[in-house]
């Protein structure tokens, strides 16, 4: 539930009566879905339930998007987590999860239960921990710090209850009263204007460290409401991984036949309705009358009453040719404004998971879950046994530090990263246990997605207003209507597929809602609780 539209999605994707209908004449019609990530699979899979036609096109003719899961060469079952591998206990996603029969455990972030070792390597000084409580007193210091912060200029802890009680008023009151205190501040000037973090250098080691699931200082430009997003809504708290990789969900929904589905013969799926494969990559999108004309990669062009557009918003700018109409002028500039984070991963493929075994001089683990100053940032480390590969996610890093390995190989990028963990590791030959070719990404550089995810900077908020609340369209004007949007840089926080799912909901009640349905009275949609719940505007 995101206070800015605290609408309870997990509540109305569970209910006994559906997301809604569309009238007995228009079953069957089809509808452009653009991009074949989670959020345009899920919009898929639920407007063919409802008796719709999705008609999917991907660009990369793999379905997933940035839930991207790769195996190593001769060894394609380990599974390195290219986009997406750490997900909160969302009601929303997990809905898929649970349906798709898929496990999940904890996941190993730095000084979590499910990591045995953590180890904090900052300004040529290495920290063991399994607690924080472990950690030498500045980064105590910090952590307090930040936690006095949080209750002194965000008022936490009544935030939390309101959020944990879904009170409404409450949590309505308290945000619009932050959005308009803080919009246009960014993170560290929150941090820098804090009693609590009054040195530099307790802001460098928050940035460096942080807490939770790792550093923060890729984030100190970005808008402060963006992290405080991230905590009111315990998005980076007791996160989780998808065993087998979280490319299964959107696989999976491709597959998923729905019980009951409306119109459609049992035992049909996304996959049926394509034959097997979605439509390729799309070059233009035009207007003609009612319908959109959506022309392919091949030039095939199929008309439609509706479409919605998936893929990173940055696309409608570059790779693909749009009408000037096919969005309100607004929403232009919020898509041309939108801020893209970088992120670059190195993975490894080891013979076991070594870094469990005991130096006998310590009698600790000789290795930890990572967090360091130097190149490689954060290094995460993923076993299923001590009789079974291990992976290692080498380097995992943010922005500037992204760049920095950005036009390197896979293989020069392995021989730096090594170097640099040799400086922490002196005693541990992590080469000896590599058994397969190194696997990067670099996804600034990625043709279909031109970062890893969105983050506004300070004073944003009136474009991610403009992008989220495009959904509602009955104020547009008739050449604006049928054309939505969704993803997580549509969503109010990127770069959790929660989030995603969010926006793909509001895009299936908008295409509802255009074609003449409706929702179920007992369980209306955000479309008809918007007026009650729309995020504030500045």
């Amino acid at each position: 539930m995101s206070p800015d539209f605290p609408f309870a999605y997990g509540d109305w994707l569970n209910h006994r009566a559906g997301l809604g209908s569309v009238p007995a004449h228009r079953h069957g019609t089809e509808v452009a879905v653009i991009g074949g990530g989670i959020s345009g699979l899920v919009t898929a899979y639920e407007l063919m339930k409802l008796g719709l036609r999705p008609v999917v096109y991907e660009a990369e003719q793999q379905l997933g998007g940035r839930m991207r899961t790769v195996g190593f060469e001769g060894h394609p079952e380990p599974r390195a987590e290219l986009g997406s591998m750490r997900f909160s206990a969302s009601e929303v996603l997990f809905h898929y999860v649970d349906k798709l029969g898929l496990r999940a455990e904890p996941f190993p972030n730095p000084l979590s239960p499910a990591t045995p070792m953590t180890v904090v390597n900052l300004r040529g000084e290495t920290h063991w921990a399994r607690t924080a409580e472990d950690l030498p007193m500045p980064f105590q210091q910090v952590s307090d710090a930040w936690a006095k912060a949080l209750h002194e200029k965000a008022d936490l802890s009544v935030m939390a209850g309101a959020m944990a009680r879904r009170d409404i008023p409450m949590i309505k009151a308290m945000w619009n009263r932050t959005v308009r205190e803080l919009e246009s501040q960014s993170f560290y000037a929150f941090l820098a204007t804090t009693a609590a973090f009054s040195s530099f250098e307790q802001r460098e080691i928050f940035g460096q460290v942080g807490f939770g699931c790792g550093g923060w200082d890729t984030d100190f430009p970005n808008s402060v409401l963006d992290v405080l997003r991230v905590i009111y809504t315990e998005a980076g708290d007791k996160q989780y991984r998808i065993i087998g990789g979280s490319q299964q969900i959107p696989a999976g929904l491709w597959t998923h036949q729905p019980e009951q589905p409306v119109h459609w013969p049992q035992g049909t799926s996304l996959a049926s309705l394509h034959g097997g494969r979605p439509m390729p990559g799309v070059n233009r999108i035009s207007r003609r009358g009612h319908e959109y004309l959506i022309e392919d990669f091949s030039g095939r062009v199929r008309a439609y009453p509706a479409a919605v557009f998936t893929a990173q918003s940055w696309i409608l700018l570059s790779r693909v040719e749009c009408d000037a109409d096919l969005l309100p002028p607004e929403a232009w500039i919020a898509v041309e404004r939108t801020h893209y984070m970088g992120s670059s991963k190195l993975f490894v493929l080891t013979d076991r998971p070594f870094w469990r075994d005991r130096d006998p001089r310590t009698g600790r683990e000789i290795m930890g879950m990572t967090l360091t100053d130097r190149l490689p940032r954060g290094v995460y480390l993923f076993d299923d046994g001590p009789d079974k590969p291990g992976v290692m996610c080498l380097s995992y890093t943010w922005n500037d530090d992204s760049m920095k390995v950005a036009t390197l190989t896979a293989e020069e990028r392995l021989e730096v990263v090594l170097a640099s963990l040799r400086q922490i590791y002196p005693d541990v030959d992590i080469r000896s246990h590599i058994i397969a070719p190194p696997v990067a990404v670099t996804w600034e550089t990625e043709p279909h997605f031109m970062g890893a995810f969105k983050s506004n900077l300070p004073g944003q908020y009136r474009y991610q207003r403009t992008l989220f609340t495009h959904f509602m369209q009955d104020g547009f004007a008739d050449e604006h209507q049928g054309f939505f949007m969704a993803g997580d840089d549509i969503s109010w926080l990127g770069g959790f597929a929660e989030n995603a799912v969010a926006t793909a909901l509001n895009a299936v009640w908008g295409v509802v809602h255009h074609l003449g349905g409706a929702t179920h009275p007992s369980n209306p949609g955000p479309g008809d609780v918007f007026d009650e719940l729309a995020p504030i505007e500045i």
